[in-house]
């Protein structure tokens, strides 16, 4: 047997230009994508318009209840304390998380193409995720402000004082909408296949990833490790406060004292658990992976639900936000009558 060398150059150029072209075309796909397909839920008709109304009617309770509770602790003076400001921060924030993934979605329900632009793709999804980390650190400040005023109530005056919260909740604004940055601008830098298709009602990062031509170990593995750090080093610290806050309540000899005390930790506690429940189903547990339908009705819960029922939790279950909320729909309803503004 002869070995041909000519033949072994040809069959060497033939690789090199398949190889080539493959990368051409990988790179001619990623220049190309200028929009996102969001799959959202391919639902019948009557479904869609269905899943439209009772998202439209969430969003405008989320909206109007979140509303109530910034109004009353700005009208009633017994409810500008450090709890009550970081409450209205909360519910602020819950207003603009919820904006942020929701009329999008209405939107794609009554369209034939639910489409998203490659820039607007990116920036719901640093708004979407930077506003989701706001939280976190929102719900950590709250969980300390309790461990404060149940087991240092003597030093609670001089420790959480008005000026100090509002510090505490600007650190909450500025360390959110900085911590994603980075992994948000790697994400963008990949190669992205000319399948364009998400099959989610929101550009998460994991389902741009998928979309990627070439595979990029380090981004996935930079984006594990920051959900991983923020989840469990919030939730740890949340959950460390507040069982000390139930050992000094189960101390309290007084019933009365202990229910009180129980009834604005458990409201807390509630949003914790459907919050953080619901994210580390999603992003950290070991069926992270599992089908893109559960992983939309799983971040249901934290982008919509959680929302939702922040102001009907912190309202039901406190009589001062009941008093002020009443307090303020007089003051309305008193200016309605008289034509004035509030």
């Amino acid at each position: 047997m002869v070995f041909n060398c000519t033949d072994f150059y040809d069959t060497h150029l033939v690789s090199s230009a398949l190889q080539t072209n493959e990368y051409s075309n990988i790179n001619n796909c990623s220049s190309s994508v200028s929009k996102f397909i969001l799959l959202g839920f391919p639902y019948t008709w009557e479904i869609q318009i269905l899943l439209f109304s009772v998202f439209s009617g969430t969003y405008i309770l989320t909206l109007t209840g979140n509303l109530c509770i910034i109004c009353a602790v700005r009208w009633d003076h017994r409810l500008q304390t450090p709890m009550y400001i970081l409450l209205a921060n909360f519910s602020f924030l819950e207003i603009w998380f919820i904006t942020s993934t929701v009329p999008n979605m209405l939107a794609n329900l009554l369209s034939e193409t639910s489409t998203i632009s490659f820039y607007g793709c990116f920036l719901q999804s640093y708004f979407f995720f930077s506003m989701g980390t706001t939280e976190t650190f929102f719900l950590s400040a709250m969980a300390f402000d309790r461990y404060l005023a149940v087991c240092r109530p003597l030093h609670y005056p001089t420790v959480m004082t008005v000026q100090r919260c509002i510090r505490i909740g600007a650190g909450c604004w500025v360390c959110g909408f900085l911590y994603f940055l980075l992994p948000i601008y790697l994400i963008s830098q990949l190669l992205f296949c000319c399948s364009k298709e998400i099959d989610h009602f929101l550009c998460d990062p994991d389902m741009l990833m998928k979309l990627s031509c070439v595979p990029a170990p380090a981004t996935e593995t930079i984006c594990a490790v920051y959900n991983s750090v923020l989840i469990f080093s919030t939730f740890l610290f949340i959950t460390s406060s507040y069982t000390l806050v139930i050992r000094a309540v189960l101390r309290v000899p007084l019933a009365e004292g202990r229910h009180k005390a129980f009834s604005t930790c458990g409201s807390h506690l509630a949003v914790v658990s459907l919050f953080y429940g619901s994210i580390m189903v999603v992003y950290v547990s070991p069926t992270a992976d599992n089908p893109a339908g559960m992983q939309k009705i799983l971040s249901l819960f934290y982008s919509v639900l959680t929302p939702l029922f922040n102001p009907l939790i912190y309202s039901l279950q406190n009589k001062e936000m009941k008093a002020a909320l009443r307090k303020f729909f007089r003051i309305v309803k008193f200016s309605q009558r008289h034509g004035r503004n509030i």
